[in-house]
Protein backbone atom coordinates (compact mmCIF):
# COMPACT_ATOMS: atom_id res chain seq x y z
CA UNK A 1 0.00 0.00 0.00
CA UNK A 2 1.43 3.10 -0.96
CA UNK A 3 1.39 6.08 1.47
CA UNK A 4 -0.32 9.32 0.74
CA UNK A 5 1.76 12.18 -0.09
CA UNK A 6 2.21 15.13 2.22
CA UNK A 7 -0.32 17.26 -0.55
CA UNK A 8 -2.64 14.42 -0.57
CA UNK A 9 -2.55 14.24 3.41
CA UNK A 10 -3.15 18.27 3.71
CA UNK A 11 -6.19 17.38 1.28
CA UNK A 12 -7.50 14.46 3.52
CA UNK A 13 -7.33 16.36 6.75
CA UNK A 14 -8.98 19.84 4.85
CA UNK A 15 -11.75 17.63 3.57
CA UNK A 16 -11.92 16.23 7.35
CA UNK A 17 -12.18 20.02 8.51
CA UNK A 18 -14.95 20.84 6.16
CA UNK A 19 -16.72 18.10 7.23
CA UNK A 20 -17.13 19.15 10.49
CA UNK A 21 -17.68 22.35 9.91
CA UNK A 22 -20.46 21.21 7.48
CA UNK A 23 -22.17 18.70 9.86
CA UNK A 24 -21.57 21.32 13.15
CA UNK A 25 -23.23 24.26 10.74
CA UNK A 26 -26.12 21.68 10.02
CA UNK A 27 -26.49 21.31 13.41
CA UNK A 28 -27.07 24.11 13.96
CA UNK A 29 -29.43 25.12 11.53
CA UNK A 30 -31.79 22.61 12.48
CA UNK A 31 -31.29 23.48 16.05
CA UNK A 32 -32.13 26.82 15.32
CA UNK A 33 -36.16 26.56 15.64
CA UNK A 34 -37.93 29.24 17.54
CA UNK A 35 -38.89 27.80 20.75
CA UNK A 36 -42.62 28.58 22.67
CA UNK A 37 -42.26 30.56 25.43
CA UNK A 38 -40.36 29.26 28.88
CA UNK A 39 -43.58 27.59 30.46
CA UNK A 40 -42.77 30.10 33.62
CA UNK A 41 -43.66 33.27 31.14
CA UNK A 42 -47.00 31.05 30.28
CA UNK A 43 -47.71 30.59 33.51
CA UNK A 44 -47.48 34.34 34.70
CA UNK A 45 -49.23 35.93 31.83
CA UNK A 46 -52.01 32.76 31.68
CA UNK A 47 -52.90 33.79 35.24
CA UNK A 48 -52.73 37.41 34.87
CA UNK A 49 -55.02 37.37 32.31
CA UNK A 50 -57.12 34.61 33.31
CA UNK A 51 -57.61 34.86 37.21
CA UNK A 52 -60.11 38.15 37.13
CA UNK A 53 -63.15 38.55 35.24
CA UNK A 54 -61.51 41.52 33.31
CA UNK A 55 -60.88 45.38 33.83
CA UNK A 56 -63.74 47.09 35.28
CA UNK A 57 -65.55 51.00 34.54
CA UNK A 58 -67.31 53.28 36.09
CA UNK A 59 -70.26 51.85 34.43
CA UNK A 60 -71.09 48.35 35.22
CA UNK A 61 -72.26 47.31 31.93
CA UNK A 62 -69.57 48.50 29.74
CA UNK A 63 -66.85 46.37 28.67
CA UNK A 64 -63.71 47.81 28.70
CA UNK A 65 -61.70 46.36 25.05
CA UNK A 66 -63.33 43.74 25.07
CA UNK A 67 -61.82 42.32 28.26
CA UNK A 68 -64.70 42.88 31.27
CA UNK A 69 -67.99 40.52 31.25
CA UNK A 70 -66.22 37.63 30.32
CA UNK A 71 -67.12 34.55 32.35
CA UNK A 72 -66.38 34.17 36.07
CA UNK A 73 -62.90 33.77 37.47
CA UNK A 74 -61.90 32.56 40.67
CA UNK A 75 -60.41 35.99 41.37
CA UNK A 76 -59.26 37.02 44.68
CA UNK A 77 -60.33 35.93 47.54
CA UNK A 78 -62.50 38.72 50.26
CA UNK A 79 -59.48 38.10 52.37
CA UNK A 80 -57.05 39.39 49.53
CA UNK A 81 -58.99 42.01 48.68
CA UNK A 82 -59.68 43.53 52.18
CA UNK A 83 -55.47 43.34 52.49
CA UNK A 84 -54.92 44.85 49.44
CA UNK A 85 -57.44 48.05 50.37
CA UNK A 86 -55.33 47.96 53.62
CA UNK A 87 -52.05 47.50 51.33
CA UNK A 88 -53.20 50.42 49.30
CA UNK A 89 -53.84 52.58 52.69
CA UNK A 90 -50.68 51.81 53.98
CA UNK A 91 -48.67 52.74 51.22
CA UNK A 92 -49.91 55.63 50.23
CA UNK A 93 -49.45 57.13 53.31
CA UNK A 94 -45.91 55.91 53.10
CA UNK A 95 -44.94 57.77 50.25
CA UNK A 96 -46.82 60.75 51.64
CA UNK A 97 -44.57 60.64 54.93
CA UNK A 98 -41.56 60.34 52.31
CA UNK A 99 -41.86 63.88 50.98
CA UNK A 100 -40.78 65.32 54.25
CA UNK A 101 -37.02 64.69 53.44
CA UNK A 102 -35.38 66.51 50.42
CA UNK A 103 -33.09 63.74 49.37
CA UNK A 104 -36.26 61.80 48.04
CA UNK A 105 -38.46 64.86 46.66
CA UNK A 106 -35.30 66.11 44.72
CA UNK A 107 -35.60 63.19 42.18
CA UNK A 108 -39.29 64.16 41.69
CA UNK A 109 -41.00 65.85 38.85
CA UNK A 110 -40.27 65.69 35.25
CA UNK A 111 -37.39 65.28 33.27
CA UNK A 112 -38.02 68.49 31.46
CA UNK A 113 -38.91 70.98 33.46
CA UNK A 114 -42.87 72.62 32.50
CA UNK A 115 -43.08 69.97 30.65
CA UNK A 116 -47.11 69.27 30.17
CA UNK A 117 -48.25 65.74 29.56
CA UNK A 118 -52.41 65.05 28.15
CA UNK A 119 -54.09 63.27 30.56
CA UNK A 120 -50.60 62.29 32.68
CA UNK A 121 -50.71 60.71 35.87
CA UNK A 122 -50.62 62.30 39.21
CA UNK A 123 -48.37 61.57 41.60
CA UNK A 124 -49.93 61.73 45.42
CA UNK A 125 -48.65 65.05 47.78
CA UNK A 126 -47.41 66.94 44.32
CA UNK A 127 -48.76 69.05 42.05
CA UNK A 128 -46.76 66.62 39.44
CA UNK A 129 -49.08 65.43 36.27
CA UNK A 130 -46.60 63.18 34.31
CA UNK A 131 -46.05 60.48 31.72
CA UNK A 132 -46.98 57.23 33.33
CA UNK A 133 -43.40 55.89 32.92
CA UNK A 134 -41.97 58.92 34.72
CA UNK A 135 -45.19 59.01 37.45
CA UNK A 136 -44.37 55.65 38.08
CA UNK A 137 -40.49 56.07 39.48
CA UNK A 138 -42.07 58.99 41.47
CA UNK A 139 -44.82 56.87 43.04
CA UNK A 140 -42.41 54.10 43.50
CA UNK A 141 -39.96 56.15 44.84
CA UNK A 142 -42.41 57.96 47.80
CA UNK A 143 -43.15 54.79 48.53
CA UNK A 144 -40.03 53.15 49.31
CA UNK A 145 -38.39 55.91 50.36
CA UNK A 146 -38.28 55.35 54.43
CA UNK A 147 -38.64 51.15 53.77
CA UNK A 148 -41.90 51.41 55.71
CA UNK A 149 -43.95 49.67 53.12
CA UNK A 150 -45.28 46.07 53.23
CA UNK A 151 -42.60 42.93 53.02
CA UNK A 152 -42.64 39.78 52.08
CA UNK A 153 -39.98 37.30 53.46
CA UNK A 154 -39.26 33.44 51.73
CA UNK A 155 -35.70 32.57 49.78
CA UNK A 156 -36.13 36.50 48.73
CA UNK A 157 -37.48 39.48 50.24
CA UNK A 158 -38.82 42.16 49.06
CA UNK A 159 -41.71 44.89 49.16
CA UNK A 160 -44.61 43.93 46.69
CA UNK A 161 -46.39 47.32 47.55
CA UNK A 162 -43.58 48.52 45.38
CA UNK A 163 -45.53 47.56 42.44
CA UNK A 164 -48.03 50.49 43.21
CA UNK A 165 -45.88 53.17 41.51
CA UNK A 166 -46.88 51.36 37.99
CA UNK A 167 -49.92 50.47 38.44
CA UNK A 168 -51.27 53.60 39.56
CA UNK A 169 -49.77 55.43 37.50
CA UNK A 170 -50.63 53.56 34.24
CA UNK A 171 -54.39 53.51 35.44
CA UNK A 172 -54.55 57.60 36.53
CA UNK A 173 -53.23 57.93 32.94
CA UNK A 174 -55.72 55.51 31.28
CA UNK A 175 -58.61 56.58 32.71
CA UNK A 176 -58.11 60.40 32.77
CA UNK A 177 -57.55 59.31 28.63
CA UNK A 178 -60.66 57.31 28.51
CA UNK A 179 -62.79 60.22 29.97
CA UNK A 180 -61.30 62.68 27.36
CA UNK A 181 -62.24 60.21 24.79
CA UNK A 182 -65.52 59.56 26.19
CA UNK A 183 -65.44 56.25 27.13
CA UNK A 184 -65.98 55.32 31.09
CA UNK A 185 -62.39 55.06 33.62
CA UNK A 186 -61.50 52.56 35.04
CA UNK A 187 -62.29 51.97 38.57
CA UNK A 188 -60.27 51.24 42.34
CA UNK A 189 -61.40 48.02 42.08
CA UNK A 190 -58.99 47.11 38.74
CA UNK A 191 -55.92 48.53 40.73
CA UNK A 192 -56.76 46.57 44.57
CA UNK A 193 -57.08 43.15 41.85
CA UNK A 194 -53.77 44.23 40.02
CA UNK A 195 -51.69 44.56 43.28
CA UNK A 196 -53.31 41.45 44.38
CA UNK A 197 -51.58 39.93 41.13
CA UNK A 198 -48.34 41.97 41.73
CA UNK A 199 -48.35 40.94 44.74
CA UNK A 200 -48.71 37.53 43.78
CA UNK A 201 -46.07 37.42 41.17
CA UNK A 202 -43.22 38.78 43.13
CA UNK A 203 -43.93 36.89 46.42
CA UNK A 204 -44.24 33.56 44.86
CA UNK A 205 -41.61 33.67 42.22
CA UNK A 206 -39.80 34.79 45.81
CA UNK A 207 -40.56 31.51 47.43
CA UNK A 208 -37.94 29.11 46.49
CA UNK A 209 -35.77 31.62 44.24
CA UNK A 210 -32.72 33.26 46.15
CA UNK A 211 -31.94 36.00 44.43
CA UNK A 212 -29.88 37.38 46.94
CA UNK A 213 -27.52 34.42 46.67
CA UNK A 214 -26.61 35.25 43.11
CA UNK A 215 -25.75 38.95 43.63
CA UNK A 216 -29.20 40.47 42.78
CA UNK A 217 -31.40 42.81 44.30
CA UNK A 218 -35.18 41.86 44.30
CA UNK A 219 -36.27 44.44 43.17
CA UNK A 220 -36.04 42.65 39.96
CA UNK A 221 -39.68 41.17 40.82
CA UNK A 222 -41.04 44.05 40.77
CA UNK A 223 -39.97 45.36 37.37
CA UNK A 224 -41.19 41.46 36.35
CA UNK A 225 -44.44 41.79 38.58
CA UNK A 226 -45.39 45.56 37.24
CA UNK A 227 -44.81 44.47 33.78
CA UNK A 228 -47.59 41.72 33.77
CA UNK A 229 -50.12 43.88 35.52
CA UNK A 230 -49.72 46.60 34.12
CA UNK A 231 -49.72 45.04 30.11
CA UNK A 232 -52.88 43.78 31.35
CA UNK A 233 -54.33 47.43 32.16
CA UNK A 234 -52.89 48.45 28.65
CA UNK A 235 -54.91 46.01 27.36
CA UNK A 236 -52.85 43.39 26.29
CA UNK A 237 -53.66 39.81 24.16
CA UNK A 238 -51.42 37.09 25.40
CA UNK A 239 -48.66 37.36 22.80
CA UNK A 240 -47.94 40.96 24.10
CA UNK A 241 -47.87 40.07 27.46
CA UNK A 242 -45.86 37.21 26.69
CA UNK A 243 -43.12 39.53 25.19
CA UNK A 244 -43.37 42.07 27.54
CA UNK A 245 -42.54 39.13 30.31
CA UNK A 246 -39.60 38.28 27.81
CA UNK A 247 -37.88 41.32 28.16
CA UNK A 248 -38.14 41.81 31.53
CA UNK A 249 -36.36 38.73 32.17
CA UNK A 250 -33.73 39.57 29.88
CA UNK A 251 -33.61 43.41 30.47
CA UNK A 252 -30.30 43.34 32.80
CA UNK A 253 -30.94 42.99 36.35
CA UNK A 254 -29.97 45.16 39.67
CA UNK A 255 -27.04 44.01 41.56
CA UNK A 256 -27.29 44.38 45.61
CA UNK A 257 -24.45 45.87 46.01
CA UNK A 258 -25.71 48.97 47.28
CA UNK A 259 -27.54 47.30 50.25
CA UNK A 260 -24.36 45.90 51.71
CA UNK A 261 -21.35 47.76 53.59
CA UNK A 262 -19.55 49.25 52.79
CA UNK A 263 -21.01 50.88 49.79
CA UNK A 264 -25.10 50.97 51.39
CA UNK A 265 -26.25 54.28 50.33
CA UNK A 266 -29.66 55.41 49.08
CA UNK A 267 -30.05 53.79 45.85
CA UNK A 268 -31.35 51.30 47.56
CA UNK A 269 -34.46 54.10 48.29
CA UNK A 270 -35.60 54.69 45.09
CA UNK A 271 -34.10 50.95 43.09
CA UNK A 272 -37.89 49.88 43.91
CA UNK A 273 -39.66 53.45 41.48
CA UNK A 274 -36.98 52.77 38.93
CA UNK A 275 -38.55 48.78 38.95
CA UNK A 276 -41.67 49.66 38.55
CA UNK A 277 -40.86 52.08 36.08
CA UNK A 278 -39.04 50.43 33.72
CA UNK A 279 -41.78 47.20 34.42
CA UNK A 280 -44.03 50.20 32.73
CA UNK A 281 -42.24 51.10 29.87
CA UNK A 282 -41.49 47.46 29.03
CA UNK A 283 -45.25 46.78 28.95
CA UNK A 284 -45.58 49.62 26.71
CA UNK A 285 -43.02 48.22 23.94
CA UNK A 286 -44.87 45.14 23.97
CA UNK A 287 -48.22 46.94 23.40
CA UNK A 288 -46.47 48.23 20.64
CA UNK A 289 -45.60 45.48 18.71
CA UNK A 290 -42.08 44.30 19.60
CA UNK A 291 -41.29 40.64 19.27
CA UNK A 292 -41.45 38.49 22.29
CA UNK A 293 -37.69 36.38 23.33
CA UNK A 294 -39.45 33.20 23.93
CA UNK A 295 -36.36 31.56 25.35
CA UNK A 296 -35.31 34.39 28.28
CA UNK A 297 -35.07 31.55 30.73
CA UNK A 298 -33.53 28.71 29.44
CA UNK A 299 -31.78 29.58 26.50
CA UNK A 300 -28.69 27.43 26.47
CA UNK A 301 -25.92 29.75 27.29
CA UNK A 302 -27.75 32.99 26.83
CA UNK A 303 -30.62 32.98 28.94
CA UNK A 304 -31.22 34.03 32.28
CA UNK A 305 -31.22 30.71 34.37
CA UNK A 306 -27.23 30.00 32.62
CA UNK A 307 -26.39 33.62 32.78
CA UNK A 308 -27.66 35.49 36.05
CA UNK A 309 -29.23 31.75 38.31
CA UNK A 310 -26.49 29.42 38.06
CA UNK A 311 -23.45 31.18 40.16
CA UNK A 312 -23.47 31.37 44.05
CA UNK A 313 -22.34 34.99 44.37
CA UNK A 314 -20.41 34.17 47.83
CA UNK A 315 -17.69 31.24 45.75
CA UNK A 316 -19.20 31.75 42.48
CA UNK A 317 -19.38 28.02 42.60
CA UNK A 318 -22.13 26.49 39.54
CA UNK A 319 -25.12 25.52 42.19
CA UNK A 320 -26.37 22.15 42.19
CA UNK A 321 -28.35 21.57 38.95
CA UNK A 322 -32.24 21.26 39.65
CA UNK A 323 -31.13 25.09 41.78
CA UNK A 324 -29.95 26.27 38.46
CA UNK A 325 -33.56 27.50 36.91
CA UNK A 326 -36.76 29.69 38.05
CA UNK A 327 -39.59 28.07 40.05
CA UNK A 328 -42.79 28.82 40.58
CA UNK A 329 -43.51 27.19 44.35
CA UNK A 330 -47.27 27.05 43.67
CA UNK A 331 -50.14 27.50 41.88
CA UNK A 332 -50.30 31.52 41.63
CA UNK A 333 -53.75 33.10 43.10
CA UNK A 334 -54.14 35.23 46.43
CA UNK A 335 -51.96 33.86 49.04
CA UNK A 336 -48.99 36.80 49.23
CA UNK A 337 -51.86 39.07 49.61
CA UNK A 338 -53.38 37.29 52.14
CA UNK A 339 -49.64 36.56 54.04
CA UNK A 340 -47.91 40.07 53.36
CA UNK A 341 -46.57 41.71 56.11
CA UNK A 342 -47.31 45.58 57.28
CA UNK A 343 -44.48 47.44 58.68
CA UNK A 344 -46.93 48.80 61.51
CA UNK A 345 -44.58 49.89 64.27
CA UNK A 346 -40.79 51.08 62.61
CA UNK A 347 -39.74 52.25 59.92
CA UNK A 348 -36.96 49.55 59.36
CA UNK A 349 -35.55 46.53 57.87
CA UNK A 350 -38.29 43.74 58.53
CA UNK A 351 -35.48 41.35 59.60
CA UNK A 352 -35.44 43.71 62.41
CA UNK A 353 -38.77 44.56 63.41
CA UNK A 354 -39.39 41.65 65.92
CA UNK A 355 -35.95 42.92 67.82
CA UNK A 356 -36.93 46.70 67.43
CA UNK A 357 -40.24 45.38 69.38
CA UNK A 358 -38.54 43.66 72.25
CA UNK A 359 -36.30 46.93 72.75
CA UNK A 360 -39.14 49.07 73.37
CA UNK A 361 -40.44 46.40 75.83
CA UNK A 362 -36.66 46.40 77.90
CA UNK A 363 -36.45 50.40 77.51
CA UNK A 364 -37.96 50.75 81.23
CA UNK A 365 -35.68 48.43 82.56
CA UNK A 366 -32.10 49.72 80.70
CA UNK A 367 -32.90 53.35 80.27
CA UNK A 368 -31.26 54.56 83.24
CA UNK A 369 -28.49 51.76 83.50
CA UNK A 370 -27.41 52.35 80.13
CA UNK A 371 -23.67 52.90 81.78
CA UNK A 372 -23.85 49.72 83.22
CA UNK A 373 -24.27 47.30 80.22
CA UNK A 374 -21.85 44.36 79.87
CA UNK A 375 -23.18 43.04 76.53
CA UNK A 376 -26.34 43.25 74.91
CA UNK A 377 -27.83 39.38 73.08
CA UNK A 378 -29.82 39.44 69.88
CA UNK A 379 -30.68 36.01 68.97
CA UNK A 380 -31.78 35.85 65.41
CA UNK A 381 -32.58 34.20 62.39
CA UNK A 382 -29.76 33.49 59.66
CA UNK A 383 -31.40 36.05 57.24
CA UNK A 384 -31.27 38.43 59.85
CA UNK A 385 -27.29 38.07 59.80
CA UNK A 386 -26.56 37.90 56.74
CA UNK A 387 -28.38 40.47 55.75
CA UNK A 388 -28.42 43.56 58.20
CA UNK A 389 -26.08 42.53 60.85
CA UNK A 390 -23.26 44.91 61.01
CA UNK A 391 -19.72 46.30 62.74
CA UNK A 392 -18.04 49.25 62.46
CA UNK A 393 -18.89 53.03 61.33
CA UNK A 394 -22.45 53.82 59.64
CA UNK A 395 -22.03 56.27 56.35
CA UNK A 396 -25.31 57.04 55.90
CA UNK A 397 -29.15 57.12 56.43
CA UNK A 398 -29.61 53.53 54.36
CA UNK A 399 -26.90 52.30 55.91
CA UNK A 400 -28.24 53.07 59.61
CA UNK A 401 -31.95 51.16 58.65
CA UNK A 402 -30.78 48.51 57.69
CA UNK A 403 -28.04 47.58 60.44
CA UNK A 404 -29.78 44.92 62.82
CA UNK A 405 -27.62 46.77 65.82
CA UNK A 406 -28.37 50.00 65.12
CA UNK A 407 -32.29 49.44 65.70
CA UNK A 408 -31.92 47.60 68.61
CA UNK A 409 -29.89 50.39 70.06
CA UNK A 410 -32.30 53.52 69.53
CA UNK A 411 -35.27 52.24 71.15
CA UNK A 412 -33.36 50.64 73.66
CA UNK A 413 -32.33 54.25 74.78
CA UNK A 414 -34.95 56.37 73.43
CA UNK A 415 -38.03 54.01 73.90
CA UNK A 416 -39.03 54.25 69.76
CA UNK A 417 -38.20 54.26 66.79
CA UNK A 418 -38.56 56.71 63.39
CA UNK A 419 -37.39 57.90 60.38
CA UNK A 420 -36.20 60.79 61.79
CA UNK A 421 -33.48 58.28 63.82
CA UNK A 422 -31.54 57.26 61.09
CA UNK A 423 -30.92 60.84 59.98
CA UNK A 424 -26.80 61.78 59.80
CA UNK A 425 -27.56 65.13 62.26
CA UNK A 426 -29.41 62.86 64.99
CA UNK A 427 -26.92 59.93 64.72
CA UNK A 428 -24.32 62.61 65.41
CA UNK A 429 -25.87 63.60 68.65
CA UNK A 430 -25.88 60.48 70.31
CA UNK A 431 -22.92 58.74 70.11
CA UNK A 432 -24.15 56.56 72.71
CA UNK A 433 -26.18 54.79 69.82
CA UNK A 434 -22.86 53.39 68.85
CA UNK A 435 -21.37 52.70 72.43
CA UNK A 436 -24.33 50.24 72.32
CA UNK A 437 -23.71 48.81 69.18
CA UNK A 438 -20.05 47.59 70.24
CA UNK A 439 -21.33 46.05 73.35
CA UNK A 440 -24.05 43.60 71.15
CA UNK A 441 -23.34 40.14 70.79
CA UNK A 442 -25.18 38.46 67.81
CA UNK A 443 -25.94 34.64 67.35
CA UNK A 444 -28.01 32.27 65.48
CA UNK A 445 -31.21 30.21 66.67
CA UNK A 446 -31.06 27.58 64.42
CA UNK A 447 -35.28 27.37 65.24
CA UNK A 448 -35.86 30.48 64.55
CA UNK A 449 -34.02 30.17 61.14
CA UNK A 450 -36.48 26.95 60.43
CA UNK A 451 -39.55 28.65 61.48
CA UNK A 452 -38.51 31.64 59.08
CA UNK A 453 -38.44 29.29 56.18
CA UNK A 454 -42.16 27.24 56.91
CA UNK A 455 -44.95 27.90 55.12
CA UNK A 456 -47.43 28.45 57.70
CA UNK A 457 -45.28 29.80 59.93
CA UNK A 458 -42.87 31.98 58.13
CA UNK A 459 -42.28 33.68 61.72
CA UNK A 460 -39.48 36.64 61.97
CA UNK A 461 -38.29 35.87 65.47
CA UNK A 462 -35.59 38.08 67.30
CA UNK A 463 -35.06 37.77 71.20
CA UNK A 464 -32.57 40.00 73.26
CA UNK A 465 -30.91 40.17 76.57
CA UNK A 466 -29.25 42.72 78.59
CA UNK A 467 -25.97 41.58 80.80
CA UNK A 468 -25.32 44.31 83.62
CA UNK A 469 -21.63 44.77 84.60
CA UNK A 470 -22.75 43.39 88.05
CA UNK A 471 -23.96 40.22 87.02
CA UNK A 472 -27.25 41.08 87.07
CA UNK A 473 -29.38 40.82 83.84
CA UNK A 474 -33.47 41.18 82.49
CA UNK A 475 -35.41 38.29 81.32
CA UNK A 476 -34.47 37.38 77.61
CA UNK A 477 -37.76 39.12 75.27
CA UNK A 478 -38.90 37.08 72.77
CA UNK A 479 -41.09 38.32 69.77
CA UNK A 480 -41.19 35.56 67.07
CA UNK A 481 -44.38 37.17 64.87
CA UNK A 482 -44.20 41.12 64.48
CA UNK A 483 -47.11 43.51 64.69
CA UNK A 484 -48.20 43.25 60.89
CA UNK A 485 -48.23 39.66 60.46
CA UNK A 486 -51.01 37.55 59.63
CA UNK A 487 -50.90 35.99 62.99
CA UNK A 488 -51.65 39.45 64.40
CA UNK A 489 -54.02 41.05 62.03
CA UNK A 490 -56.72 42.34 63.83
CA UNK A 491 -54.20 43.53 66.57
CA UNK A 492 -52.44 45.34 63.82
CA UNK A 493 -55.33 46.81 62.79
CA UNK A 494 -56.37 49.82 64.34
CA UNK A 495 -52.55 50.63 64.79
CA UNK A 496 -52.16 50.67 60.78
CA UNK A 497 -55.49 53.43 60.64
CA UNK A 498 -53.29 55.39 63.16
CA UNK A 499 -49.75 54.68 61.05
CA UNK A 500 -51.46 56.45 57.63
CA UNK A 501 -53.82 59.08 59.74
CA UNK A 502 -50.37 60.31 60.82
CA UNK A 503 -48.89 59.99 57.56
CA UNK A 504 -51.17 62.23 56.09
CA UNK A 505 -50.79 65.00 58.75
CA UNK A 506 -47.71 65.75 57.23
CA UNK A 507 -49.14 66.53 54.35
CA UNK A 508 -53.04 67.42 54.24
CA UNK A 509 -54.94 69.34 56.49
CA UNK A 510 -57.27 67.57 59.39
CA UNK A 511 -60.41 68.14 56.74
CA UNK A 512 -58.46 66.26 53.83
CA UNK A 513 -56.89 63.56 56.16
CA UNK A 514 -60.66 62.76 57.14
CA UNK A 515 -61.86 62.84 53.85
CA UNK A 516 -59.07 60.02 52.45
CA UNK A 517 -59.25 57.89 55.87
CA UNK A 518 -63.46 57.69 55.50
CA UNK A 519 -62.55 56.37 51.71
CA UNK A 520 -59.91 54.24 52.33
CA UNK A 521 -62.02 52.66 55.08
CA UNK A 522 -64.91 51.98 52.73
CA UNK A 523 -64.30 49.04 50.12
CA UNK A 524 -66.94 49.01 48.94
CA UNK A 525 -67.15 52.95 47.85
CA UNK A 526 -63.48 52.85 47.25
CA UNK A 527 -63.83 49.80 44.10
CA UNK A 528 -66.25 51.52 42.71
CA UNK A 529 -64.70 54.67 42.73
CA UNK A 530 -62.99 56.00 39.30
CA UNK A 531 -59.32 55.82 39.23
CA UNK A 532 -58.72 59.45 38.24
CA UNK A 533 -61.27 60.61 40.72
CA UNK A 534 -59.46 58.79 43.51
CA UNK A 535 -56.19 60.59 42.55
CA UNK A 536 -57.54 63.46 42.35
CA UNK A 537 -57.78 63.68 46.34
CA UNK A 538 -54.14 63.68 46.30
CA UNK A 539 -53.10 66.44 44.70
CA UNK A 540 -52.28 69.34 47.69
Amino acid sequence: MSTPSSDQTGDSRLSATQASTSQASTNQASANQRPDYDPELLQIADYVLGYCDGLHTADADTDVDGLAGKSERSGPSAEAMDTARLCLMDTLGCGILALRFPECTKHLGPLVAETVVPHGARVPGTAFSLDPVKAAWDIGCTIRWLDYNDTWLAAEWGHPSDNLGGILAVADHLSRQRVAQGKPPLVMRDVLESMVMAHEIQGVLALDNSFNRVGLDHVMLVKVATTAVTARLMGANREQLLSALSHAFVDGQSLRTYRHAPNAGSRKSWAAGDATSRGVRLADIALRGEMGVPGALSAAQWGFNDVSFSHGNSDLALKPEDERHLTLARPLGSYVMENVLFKVSFPAEFHAQTAAEAAVQLHPEVRGRLEEIERIEITTHESAIRIISKQGALANAADRDHCLQYMVAVPLIFGELNADHYEDGFHAAHPEIDRLRDRMVVKEEARFTREYLEADKRSIANALRVVFCDGSATEQVTVEYPLGHRRRREESLVPLEDKCRANLATCFPPLRCDTLMALLGDRERLEALPVHEFMAHWVP
